[in-house]
C-alpha cells in the first residue's frame, strides 16, 4: 500500500526525527578511535539540521562554526532516491537523495533522518512534476473536443484507404525466392 501524500504534514517537517541522534550515535561507537571527533560533529550536525519545505522548493541548513544552506527548486529536481541500511532500516529511516541537472554525479540534497521517507518522496515527485496527487486521482481524463475526434477519425480513414494500396501495389509484385540474389 502506498503512503498517503499529506503535503501539510510535509510543509510542516522542520527537524529530523531523533532516531536519527541514535544512528549517530552507533555510527560514532563503531568507529570508536575516531568518536572523539566524530561524535561532536554528529551532535552538532544533528542539533542544527533543519528542513524547510515551501512552495517553490526545499531547503536544507546546518552547522554551526560553517553555516551550509542548500535551496532547491522543485523543477530542477531531476530524480529522488531512497537509500538505507541495515541500521537505518531498523531505525525506521532513510536517506532521501535529490538530485539535479547538475552535472554532478552525486546527489545536490540528502535529506536524513526523517521517518516518512516514502511520503515526503512522493510529495517530492509530485511537486517537481507540478501534479496536484488528489486533484488528479479525482477528476476524470480530459476528453478531446468532438471536432479534434472527427479530424483524427477523418485522417486515420485516409491512412487505411493509402496503406492498402501500398499493400495492392506490392502485391502485384512479382516475389524473389530466398536463395535469389536482389537487384
Amino acid at each position: 500500500m502506498k503512503p498517503h501524500c499529506d503535503e501539510a504534514a510535509i510543509q510542516q517537517l522542520e527537524r529530523p526525527h531523533r532516531s536519527l541522534w541514535t544512528y549517530y550515535l552507533l555510527n560514532g561507537l563503531v568507529l570508536l578511535p575516531a568518536a572523539p571527533v566524530l561524535l561532536p560533529y554528529f551532535y552538532f550536525r544533528y542539533r542544527t539540521l533543519r528542513y524547510r519545505f515551501t512552495e517553490e522548493g526545499v531547503s536544507m541548513s546546518w552547522g554551526v562554526l560553517w553555516r551550509r544552506q542548500i535551496v532547491l527548486n522543485y523543477a530542477r529536481i531531476q530524480d529522488i532516491h531512497l537509500q538505507s541500511n541495515v541500521v537505518e532500516r531498523w531505525l525506521g529511516l532513510a536517506r532521501i537523495m535529490i538530485q539535479t541537472a547538475s552535472g554532478n554525479a552525486a546527489a545536490e540534497m540528502t535529506l536524513e533522518g526523517i521517518k516518512e521517507f516514502e511520503s515526503v518522496r512522493d510529495f517530492l515527485y509530485s511537486k517537481m512534476r507540478g501534479i496536484n496527487p488528489v486533484s488528479t486521482a479525482t477528476s476524470p481524463p480530459p476528453v478531446p473536443p468532438a471536432e479534434v475526434t472527427d479530424e483524427l477519425a477523418v485522417a486515420l480513414r485516409e491512412l487505411a484507404v493509402e496503406l492498402r494500396a501500398v499493400r495492392a501495389a506490392w502485391g502485384d509484385r512479382p516475389t524473389a525466392s530466398p536463395d535469389e540474389p536482389h537487384a
